[in-house]
């Protein structure tokens, strides 16, 4: 089986977690173990029928997943690899970016020891009569 796209995926539970709802579900999935909707509903201010909405994209971005349980009770459980995958992606755009960022730091550090030569600099540009 071929990798998942990591961009997709990272696209996928940035949505997901852009809602305060869901992210309130995901933290009551982590705090107190797999849990049905009815479940959640009764931890969170929210309906049953909206906490499985919800459930139903995180499970589309494949943060939870659903179990049988009993009674035909659907439980939900977290996954935490979507959440693995975007911290990578997050980790890889913070590389792209530290690299530039470190070198503008020491090229500022270089041109700019003394504040005094920072405002010679900047007033440089400044016709003089």
């Amino acid at each position: 089986m071929p990798p998942p796209d990591v961009e997709a995926v990272a696209e996928q539970v940035f949505a997901a977690l852009a809602d305060p709802t869901r992210r309130a579900i995901l933290a009551a999935l982590a705090a107190g173990g797999p849990a049905t909707a009815t479940d959640l509903a009764g931890r969170l201010p929210i309906t049953r029928q909206a906490i499985a909405k919800h459930l139903a994209l995180l499970a589309e971005a494949g943060l939870v997943t659903a179990e049988p349980g009993e009674r035909r009770r659907v439980r939900y459980r977290l996954r935490s690899a979507p959440m693995r995958v975007a911290q990578q992606f997050l980790a890889a755009l913070a590389r792209d970016w530290d690299g530039p960022l470190d070198a503008l730091k020491d090229h500022l550090d270089q041109h700019v020891a003394d504040p005094r030569d920072a405002d010679r600099g900047l007033n440089t540009s400044r016709r003089q009569d």
